[in-house]
């Protein structure tokens, strides 16, 4: 390779090998030549063949690995704008699901970029696999909800992998305590907790039951706020009068341990539920044992999700953005892809709840 445009031999040979890279003719994770095939190739020394290739290492083109030779790095797979984002939730085709992707998918539409979507079933493990296999793919960003954020995360290496890629990425509804000061968007469910707990005590009632999700961030503050509430009014808390359930008995822990306590005429004349899927089970399983809502017992929920408009169950709940959250954590997320620094940020970060009264709860 003789010298070009006054350009050394191992400069030219860089900028050869760089542009192979980034053209995507090498790809990531493909070994390239050996020093001595690149030297008889070009017709130079080891010594300059060796020289272009530390460049290419230092910037982070290539990764030379002890005797298994040079590869690309797999990072180049990320290098290349592909207006492609990575969209991960614990769930995707019901509750309030399907509007959080409308929204998000409403803004990243209307710039040019196409979402790669997949869900979780709220399982640390799927989380897992699915990071894995959208690191495989070329995408731009990604949103992710995290699976039983209350818990430590064991696959931080993912995302400190997707950091050394230079792929920002968003949490939305929850965040890893490992990952605090990462991007995200939250409710503020604490106050959430708090206005519909207080709600209930304003009517009169003084016999609540607390019904939380343990293994997620909502769960915790939603607790926290309802604890406050009790505090408030001088009502001493009782663990015994708070049912905590986990993602894998949520369809059966919350009904069978209330049934457990009216059973055992433990007085109740309301119920805090974590959110509108639980409340709405709630409301049926009371039905069942000839128990009113609100005549007997006044119940809440969380989310205003579409169910808790019903006409049959009518429920006073917390208001959730649900479309408006997506198109918050698309924007939060283009800033982040456009280099944004967080302090000019323009999307809000912590959404404050609004209470929403309907006709689940009577006054005493």
């Amino acid at each position: 390779m003789a010298e070009e445009s006054g350009k050394t031999k191992y400069f030219a040979l860089m900028e050869m090998l760089r542009d192979e890279i980034l053209s995507g003719r090498i790809k990531p994770g493909e070994k390239l030549p050996s020093e001595n095939e690149l030297a008889a190739e070009h017709h130079i020394s080891r010594h300059t063949v060796r020289k272009a290739l530390d460049i290419l290492n230092q910037e982070g083109y290539i990764n030379a690995v002890h005797g298994k030779g040079t590869f690309c790095s797999e990072r180049m797979g990320h290098m290349r704008q592909s207006h492609n984002i990575g969209v991960i939730t614990t769930y995707i085709s019901d509750y309030i699901f399907p509007w959080l992707i409308q929204g998000m998918d409403k803004v990243f539409s209307a710039n040019g970029y196409s979402i790669i979507l997949k869900n979780t079933g709220n399982s640390r493990q799927m989380e897992r696999i699915c990071l894995e296999d959208i690191l495989k793919k070329d995408i731009d960003g990604l949103i992710i909800e995290p699976s039983k954020s209350e818990l430590l995360c064991k696959h931080t290496s993912l995302y400190e992998k997707m950091d050394s890629f230079g792929i920002p990425y968003v949490f939305i509804q929850g965040v890893y305590e490992q990952m605090a000061e990462r991007p995200h968007i939250l409710m503020d469910d604490c106050q959430g907790g708090y206005l519909v707990t207080k709600y209930l005590l304003s009517l009169g009632h003084r016999s609540l039951l607390g019904i939380f999700k343990a293994d997620d961030r909502q769960g915790r503050e939603r607790h926290k706020g309802y604890v406050k509430a009790l505090q408030e009014t001088g009502i001493l808390y009782d663990p015994d009068r708070v049912i905590w359930f986990h993602t894998e008995d949520r369809g059966s822990k919350p009904f069978l341990m209330t049934v457990k306590l009216l059973d055992r005429h433990v007085p109740v004349d309301g119920i805090v539920c974590y959110n509108d899927q639980t409340a709405v089970k709630m409301i049926h399983t009371l039905k069942k044992r000839g128990i009113q809502v609100p005549g007997d017992i006044s119940v809440t929920g969380y989310d205003n999700s579409s169910m808790s408009r019903e006409e049959a169950f009518n429920l006073t709940t917390i208001a959730h953005p649900q479309e408006k959250l997506g198109e918050m954590a698309a924007e939060l997320l283009l800033e982040q892809i456009h280099g944004v620094p967080e302090t000019e940020s323009h999307v809000q970060t912590l959404i404050e709840p609004e209470l929403i009264v309907r006709g689940s709860c009577k006054a005493i």
